[in-house]
């Protein structure tokens, strides 16, 4: 594992956003493209969490996502953000607050 310092942790902006919709990649099995709300802001992130999640099961749903990553675009579509989610071989679980926050209220 590589560490990182405790600055290269602070550079990172993690917000909590709720996902306003999801729907399916054209040109891949496993991602979602998802809008959420960020505070007042839309984005749009591209997952690969479509082998774990119903589409209806996502919305309204709040999440923690990396706001300032540098946008990429995943098999032709941008995504301006990550999510964050456990994974191990049970399968995947999304990283939720444990009780419902204001979208882009800061992750400390």
């Amino acid at each position: 594992m590589n560490m990182i310092t405790y600055d290269d942790f602070k550079k990172l902006e993690l917000r909590v956003a709720v996902i306003k919709e999801a729907s399916f990649h054209p040109d891949a099995d496993k991602l979602y493209v998802l809008k959420i709300d960020s505070g007042g802001t839309e984005k749009q992130l591209v997952a690969g969490i479509r082998q774990h999640y119903l589409p209806e099961e996502l919305i309204g749903k709040q999440i923690i996502i990396i706001d300032n990553l540098e946008p990429k675009a995943v098999r032709g579509i941008m995504s301006n953000g990550m999510l964050l989610a456990a994974s191990d071989e049970d399968g995947l679980s999304l990283i939720c607050p444990d009780k419902p926050r204001k979208p882009g209220s800061t992750v400390k």
